[in-house]
Order: C-alpha cells, then sequence, then structure tokens
C-alpha cells in the first residue's frame, strides 16, 4: 500500500512503500531518540529499564493528583541511577502555592539531578491554589536554570481551554512561549497529545508553524495496546478527530481482538518528515498505554533501538 506525503502547498507525494528499505529507514530515523513516559505505580513493575530502554533515554515522570512528590522523586532518582534523563511532570493546577513548586523542584534537583521538566495545565478544571497554566509557573523563575523545558500541545484542539472547538486561546499561548523560548538559554519542545492518524498532525504542525510558532514538537503516540484500552484512553483525554482511526478498527473483526500497533501512524509521520526534512517534529513521545514493556519492546523491533544522540539531550 502507498503512503502519501503532503506538501505545504497540499500537493501530493507518494513515499515508499512500508516494507521498502526507504521506510525503514525513515522510521528508524523518525524514532531516533524516542522518550516514554511512566507513572512510579507503573515504574515498580519494572525490575530493571536497561533490557528494555536505550541508554539516556528522556522519560517523563507523570504526576497524577494524589501521588506523593517523595513517589515522584524516588522514581526519578531511580531513573537516573539506571542512566536515563527524569522528565518530571509539573501540573500547575494541582500546586497550591509557589512554596510547593519551589519544594518540588529543589527535591528533584538535590535527590535526582533533575534538569529538564514538563510544563502543563494539568487535567482539573479547578486550581489548587497559584497556578493555572504553565504560563504562570514560567512567570516565577523557578525554573531558571533548567536545561530543557517541554510544555503541552492538543494537535487536535483542547476543548478545557478553548470551549468553542477551535484554537484561538491555545495559538495564543503558544505565541507566548514562542516569545519566551527567543529569551531563555533552555531548550524548548512541545509535546503534544496522542494521535492515531498523521493527517490533523501534520496539519497542525504546519499550522503553528505558519502562525511563527517554531518550538520543536514532540509528537505523543499511543503505544501498542488493546483497542478497547486506547478508546477508552481517546475519550477520556478528549482526542477528537483520529478517534475515529480506533472506531473503524472496532468494526472489523478481523482486527477487532487484535492488539493495536502505532506502525501505520508511525510510518506516515516517518515517511512525511523524510520527505519534508524541515518539518516541525523533532521526536516521537510514547504513552505506554499497553505497558511499558509492551511499549519498549515495539520500538526495539521498529528501529527505535538507539540511543538519544548527544544534539538532542
Amino acid at each position: 500500500m502507498a503512503l502519501f506525503s503532503f506538501r505545504r502547498d497540499n500537493t501530493a507525494r507518494v513515499l515508499p512503500d512500508a516494507g521498502s528499505d526507504a521506510s525503514r529507514a525513515a522510521m528508524e530515523a523518525f524514532l531516533q531518540g524516542y522518550s516514554i513516559e511512566v507513572m512510579p505505580r507503573t515504574a515498580e513493575k519494572v525490575d530493571d529499564f536497561r533490557p528494555l530502554l536505550p541508554a539516556g533515554t528522556r522519560v517523563y515522570i507523570a504526576h497524577i493528583e494524589g501521588t506523593p512528590i517523595e513517589d515522584m522523586v524516588a522514581t526519578a532518582a531511580r531513573l537516573r541511577a539506571e542512566g536515563y534523563e527524569p522528565m518530571p511532570h509539573f501540573p500547575a493546577r494541582i500546586i497550591p502555592d509557589r512554596a510547593t513548586l519551589t519544594d518540588w523542584i529543589a527535591r528533584y534537583k538535590g535527590e535526582a539531578g533533575v534538569k529538564q521538566a514538563l510544563l502543563l495545565g494539568g487535567g482539573v478544571a479547578t486550581p489548587a491554589g497559584d497556578f493555572d497554566s504553565s504560563m504562570a509557573m514560567i512567570e516565577t523563575g523557578a525554573f531558571d536554570g533548567f536545561e530543557r523545558l517541554h510544555v503541552a500541545g492538543h494537535p487536535e484542539g483542547n476543548r478545557d481551554i478553548d470551549r468553542d472547538g477551535g484554537d484561538a486561546i491555545v495559538m495564543q499561548a503558544l505565541k507566548w512561549k514562542q516569545d519566551f523560548a527567543s529569551r531563555t538559554d533552555a531548550k524548548m519542545a512541545i509535546a503534544t497529545q496522542f494521535c492515531f492518524d498523521a493527517g490533523p498532525v501534520i496539519d497542525w504542525v504546519n499550522r503553528i508553524n505558519a502562525a511563527g510558532v517554531s518550538i520543536p514538537v514532540h509528537i505523543g503516540i499511543a503505544g501498542p495496546a488493546k483497542l478497547q484500552t486506547l478508546i477508552k484512553f481517546a475519550i477520556a483525554c478528549g482526542v477528537g478527530p483520529s478517534l475515529k482511526v480506533l472506531q473503524k478498527r472496532a468494526l472489523d473483526v478481523t482486527k477487532l481482538l487484535l492488539p493495536y500497533e502505532p506502525t501505520e501512524v508511525l510510518q506516515a509521520l516517518a515517511g512525511h518528515k523524510a520527505a519534508n526534512p524541515d518539518f516541525g517534529i523533532e521526536s516521537v513521545h510514547f504513552f505506554p498505554l499497553g505497558g511499558i514493556k509492551t511499549n519498549a519492546t515495539w520500538a526495539i523491533e521498529n528501529g527505535g533501538s538507539s540511543a538519544v544522540p548527544a544534539a538532542n539531550t
């Protein structure tokens, strides 16, 4: 089956067959330096990450409301000891005040050598205290000195922010972050919600670039998992147009009981990147919804077994 890449003028370009050497090379290049996400309770189920993840892999640590900071820091310290780069989440709306924020940062730095962070609004409707957005946390200066700061992106929109289904408020926030990126010494990237269809992703990246937002994108991809699991998470997380990919698969009896794998969406994105080297996606970020071991094994088998390149640390 031929894959198609779309140029900026929306004309189609046929990409190499998915089984070709060129397609495999594109996939391997695209997965180079991928990142993955864990939570303290999921990390505890892994005896040793070293047989699973390339040395130096960036590992996000998701902070769900109610998780003790001690568990978060211990997970970061463990990952550091095993040779990985921990990147904890800082969800603005669950942090009660600046004192708590600075305490968390001090613990991460002192006990786990953390120097990278993902800043996001957080998935609760009402802020617990002083912060309602990643921008509010950035403005405190508490993250000055960090080597890398990532912020959230939503290729299919975020109705919690733009309730009309558009993206005006989100776009305004991205432009603010672009301005901040030009002033900070920290490397920045946009880490996105997971998607299942390359088309909306390509359109979104081209659109934010055209609007003047040139922060590199680390595209969120759901790892291999049961179809029912992915549909549940997709609905809960507000994934929009690309949810249709899962729904269509659910209607195919021959595929209903087979685990979903992100091969097709990644091949399409990898092919587009190979055909358009300046395309704004810099890296892949995996959400291991079907388990860390399952996701890591899939990545190894599909060319993602190389360590994080020095230029992308």
